[in-house]
């Protein structure tokens, strides 16, 4: 019998409020939970012509802060490298590309609160090479 880890859960509901946020904005969601070596991309979406690389972040309480405190230096340095593999392995160049963030805040309540930031952080064109 496997045990999930609660922490894990509660981070696969929060994946799925997301989507679902995304989803009701207009976003078309291409893949969820894409694991390499690397590490995890949460969401790859459309926005439009945008290829948007999305993290989700899920938290029971607002103790940490929002989502702009979520992302911090080493994370993004990961996504950038997460999204450059995930471009190269569908053969995708110039193509516009955005980094999201979407915090679920209190999680323990019916209605959590959800904070979407566009484009949470820039990237130069270089970063994205493969």
């Amino acid at each position: 019998m496997t045990i999930l880890d609660p922490r894990r859960i509660v981070g696969q509901e929060g994946e799925s409020a997301a989507e679902q946020y995304l989803r009701h904005k207009g976003y078309r969601i291409v893949a969820r939970n894409l694991r390499s070596s690397v590490g995890e991309l949460d969401l790859v979406a459309e926005d439009g012509q945008v290829l948007v690389f999305v993290e989700v972040k899920t938290r029971r309480t607002g103790a940490f802060g929002g989502a702009i405190h979520a992302v911090h230096q080493r994370k993004q340095e990961k996504l950038i490298q997460l999204a450059a593999l995930y471009l190269a392995r569908h053969h995708i160049k110039d193509r516009l590309c955005r980094f999201d963030v979407v915090l679920l805040q209190g999680t323990d309540a019916a209605v959590p609160q959800v904070e979407h930031i566009q484009n949470a952080f820039e990237i130069s064109g270089d970063d994205l090479r493969w």
